[in-house]
């Protein structure tokens, strides 16, 4: 008698096999075993490993200019944490987020400052500034709360430009002139005069709002709310409180970026409506998409490193390191075996040489010259790519027109190699692509800090996207079309 055959095999309900074998790879990694290790320890160590840099930065730090930094990037680490609250978990687009940001700031200049007339100390103006922030998110929330994705966004972001236009028009922000003179932070009769009193500040907040946000994302308000940015309607079926849900969503990220505000305003000494635009905006929602939405250790990551590509970028030597330090590695990333990238490399230099000869021989002028980056590497491209004599002119151009013409002719060579199918030609292709992006950068990028910052930080995402969509620490999932 044959023995039973047995069953085939078959999914587990509520469990979507292509996620679960994502996650079984993942686990595999040696990224993976860090992020499980860390998802299994206490609440009090993950507490510990996210506060432990932090708490020891000040101790390998002699600079003010670094102290600074350390300051800004706790406040960022802040506005990250607030807004992945909306983003990560309730699943709320909400592009009015920095408004709060401004309000909070604002406040604090209202309350403790030469302007206003009042001198609050700190340990009652933040949490009241905090539980104003919060009510005025409830309020934003209340006309929108029945609105998803687009339209959401789109009213979101009418309120954000409703606060620059009063910032900028309104007496009691004294318009595009903004509150200086605003007092250091007090606590009980205490004025704190140093950087380091205001990282530490920074650094409480950080740790008190972590463990609060970590208690409310494992109470049953905080499944609630994955279950809403999962499926609306299936939260609304199975009776849970959909608008409820949101509003003290948008409640609580406000609140976070009002205590943000509360620090930002006396660290600075003053407020502008220009430190609360669309820029700072985008800059924060990088960070919550580069670390992985919904997930606290993601978006602390995503802030440190945005904030501190940020800085670093604003050195024209650091900018280009990491120019073509990060074309490296992105070659070495998509090309295998490693033969490849290094003969790309090396067909691009040899391609640069052959073009500058040619120009020297045809129009001497347009070779010869020195781009603004002073870099070691610079002077390594910079004798092999087009540089003009006169950088500045052109040489008879206008004003930076063969940087311009290599940005275009760089964005049109990047959509026709996306066309190309054949791996081959595609490695044939990337060589004037590749000399094409350094043209651009001696030309133009490298003496446009500014732009090129967050040129290089929209390239980072966009790797990102191609190769992790769900962020650093993110976990994968399917949505729901």
């Amino acid at each position: 008698m044959s023995e039973p055959q047995q069953p085939p095999k078959q999914p587990r309900i509520g469990v979507d096999s292509w996620v679960a074998s994502a996650d079984e790879r993942r686990s595999r990694s040696p990224a993976g075993r860090v992020q499980d290790a860390y998802d299994r320890a206490p609440p009090a160590l993950k507490l510990l490993a996210l506060a432990l840099p932090f708490a020891v930065f000040p101790l390998f730090v002699d600079s003010d200019y670094l102290m600074q930094v350390g300051v800004d990037t706790l406040v960022f680490v802040l506005l990250a944490l607030g807004l992945n609250v909306a983003v990560g978990w309730v699943g709320l687009l909400d592009l009015g987020y920095v408004a709060f940001f401004g309000i909070g700031a604002y406040l604090y200049a209202t309350v403790a400052s030469e302007y206003a007339g009042r001198h609050w100390d700190a340990q009652f103006a933040i949490p009241l500034i905090a539980v104003a922030v919060a009510v005025t998110g409830f309020l934003v929330g209340l006309p929108s709360r029945r609105l998803v994705g687009d339209y959401l966004a789109i009213v979101t972001l009418f309120f954000l430009q409703l606060w620059l236009v009063v910032l900028v028009n309104a007496s009691f922000t004294r318009g595009p002139n903004g509150i200086s003179d605003i007092d250091p932070l007090e606590f009980f009769g205490r004025r704190l005069t140093s950087l380091d009193a205001y990282y530490y500040v920074a650094l409480i907040a950080f740790v008190l709002i972590v463990s609060f946000l970590y208690l409310v994302n494992h109470s049953r308000t905080g499944r609630a709310w994955r279950a809403l940015r999962e499926d609306e309607l299936a939260a609304e079926l199975m009776t849970m409180p959909v608008n409820r849900l949101k509003l003290i969503g948008f409640a609580v990220g406000a609140g976070v970026a009002g205590i943000a505000g509360a620090i930002f305003a006396p660290v600075q000494g003053a407020v502008f409506p220009a430190s609360f635009d669309l820029v700072l905006l985008i800059t924060v929602y990088a960070m919550v998409v580069l670390g992985g939405a919904g997930s606290l250790i993601g978006v602390t990551v995503g802030a440190v490193v945005i904030n501190g590509s940020l800085e670093a970028l604003r050195d024209a030597d650091n900018a280009s390191w990491l120019f073509y330090g990060v074309i490296a590695l992105v070659l070495l990333a998509l090309l295998r075996p490693w033969w490849q990238p290094v003969a790309v490399l090396g067909a691009t230099v040899v391609f640069g040489l052959v073009v500058h000869e040619v120009a020297e021989q045809v129009r001497p002028s347009l070779v010869g010259g020195q781009s603004f980056g002073e870099a070691r590497i610079d002077e390594i491209v910079d004798s092999w790519v087009l540089l003009p004599q006169n950088i500045v002119t052109g040489d008879g151009l206008p004003s930076g027109a063969l940087g311009r013409l290599a940005y275009m002719g760089l964005v049109a060579a990047v959509l026709g190699l996306t066309l190309v199918r054949s791996r081959v030609w595609r490695l044939v292709g990337l060589v004037p692509v590749l000399y094409l992006a350094a043209c651009v950068w001696a030309n133009l990028l490298v003496a446009q800090a500014a732009v090129a910052r967050f040129i290089l930080i929209g390239a980072l995402l966009v790797g990102l996207m191609a190769f992790r969509p769900q962020g650093l620490f993110g976990k994968q999932r399917v949505e729901i079309v």
